[in-house]
């Protein structure tokens, strides 16, 4: 097959573009910045609670910077390997920008705690799971189209298939603790995945162009006591991937060392210290060590320096890796960074995590915008026709089945920003609160 006709098959849609005035990739990219579900990303908690300060990330600006710092990876792979035949298969600017902009469109409010509530909600119902909802939004509830979603090509929805994998193929009930809930439903962290068992055909549909067999190496699964892992992603979403771990590893501590959540002292205990451990003759821990004191300096244009040169140093090494597993390149290559880089990007995370995502007083919010999601989802499932907005509730009455019923209820709640699911809260639970004329 020549080219043209390769590209026409990635830039497919399942409903048809009625013009070719821009270019593909680039309409993706404007879809998902005009969507209602990209601009509550605003109002949506990334790592620290909204409210707490204007200063640090949201989901939106962690989606803005992770689409930035694809296609600056994008931009430098094209450059290094422009006279390999990997050139071909490498991203446009607007194809990685649409995929890291739209990566986590679909994420519950109050962070991955609002994620685990609605799983525990949905336990019996088919699951809930960010990924898949952010697919879901893509190809169902996006408001470009009236059955399609924001109508994305094939080859954007590809780049967003970070699991390939279905809810219940990867799903293990049985370490989901019952006795427990609700008060309690640390256990009920969903399983990794793109894709809710209802929207199964959608995964059929992205994944046409390639072999069956190819097809089905990309959703083997690694069996596991928890929940059961995929093992493979394709050439985009291992860029997009990249990008995302390194705007959390960075960018997030960032924040953290701006509110001085994090110590300088911890810095080189838990950061340098490991670092050194694991590479003893590596330049006494890389770029990490050597940048310290600018990280700490207390000035922002100091710190703002030092942030860009570590992006800039994690980005900079990146390079394509062929798997030889797969027949189809979009599938074999894969971006990849050198395992000290790795070993250094995983310490910037894990002293996020331990010094701001695990500590009391972020967990005692994430505990309220758990119950707060919990106790919204059982009032709408007992009295959907009086607290459902109708457009809502007339979509809920067309479902067949109870499950799928729920299902309207949870992209509901899904969509909510904090602020809304907060106020939607207290108008129906606090008696002083709420109004005949109160639209939210």
């Amino acid at each position: 097959m020549s080219n043209i006709g390769i590209n026409q098959l990635w830039q497919a849609r399942q409903q048809a573009a009625s013009s070719r005035e821009r270019e593909d990739f680039a309409r993706d990219r404007a879809r998902i910045i005009h969507s209602a579900f990209f601009r509550r990303l605003q109002g949506k908690t990334q790592v620290l609670g909204l409210g707490e300060s204007d200063f640090y990330r949201t989901r939106l600006t962690h989606s803005l910077e992770v689409a930035q710092i694809a296609g600056g990876i994008v931009a430098y792979l094209q450059e290094k390997y422009r006279h390999t035949d990997y050139a071909t298969f490498i991203p446009s600017q607007n194809l990685i920008e649409s995929i890291g902009l739209a990566h986590d469109i679909g994420h519950a409010p109050f962070g991955h705690g609002g994620e685990v509530a609605l799983n525990y909600v949905m336990r019996d119902d088919g699951g809930f799971e960010g990924n898949a909802q952010t697919m879901r939004i893509c190809t169902q509830l996006g408001e470009y189209s009236e059955d399609d979603g924001l109508n994305l090509t094939r080859r954007t929805l590809l780049g967003l298939i970070k699991y390939p994998a279905t809810y219940s193929q990867v799903v293990n009930h049985a370490i989901y603790d019952e006795e427990k809930a609700p008060l309690n439903i640390d256990s009920f962290k969903p399983p990794k995945c793109s894709f809710f068992d209802c929207d199964s055909a959608y995964f059929l549909w992205i994944v046409a162009p390639f072999s069956s067999e190819d097809v089905k190496r990309f959703t083997t699964l690694n069996q596991a006591t928890g929940h059961h892992k995929t093992q493979f992603k394709s050439f985009d979403t291992s860029i997009m991937e990249l990008a995302d771990d390194i705007a959390y590893g960075i960018h997030d501590l960032e924040d953290a060392i701006a509110l001085q959540l994090i110590t300088q002292k911890q810095w080189q205990h838990e950061v340098i210290d490991k670092i050194n451990h694991s590479f003893p003759n590596y330049q006494r821990g890389g770029v990490v060590a050597n940048i310290s004191e600018d990280l700490f300096s207390g000035k922002n244009r100091i710190r703002k320096k030092a942030i860009s040169y570590l992006v800039n140093y994690f980005v900079s090494q990146i390079e394509i890796v062929k798997q030889g597993v797969f027949e189809h390149e979009l599938l074999d290559l894969n971006a990849m960074m050198p395992e000290n880089l790795c070993t250094e990007l995983t310490a910037l995370k894990c002293i996020v995590a331990t010094h701001v995502i695990e500590i009391p007083e972020v967990q005692t919010l994430v505990y309220k915008g758990q119950q707060m999601i919990v106790r919204l989802f059982e009032a709408m499932d007992s009295n959907p026709q009086r607290l459902l907005e109708k457009k809502h509730y007339d979509k809920y009455q067309r479902q067949d089945t109870q499950s799928a019923k729920r299902r309207i209820i949870c992209d509901y709640i899904a969509g909510d920003t904090d602020e809304y699911a907060t106020r939607l809260y207290h108008k129906i639970f606090t008696p002083s609160n709420g109004s005949v004329f109160d639209r939210l």
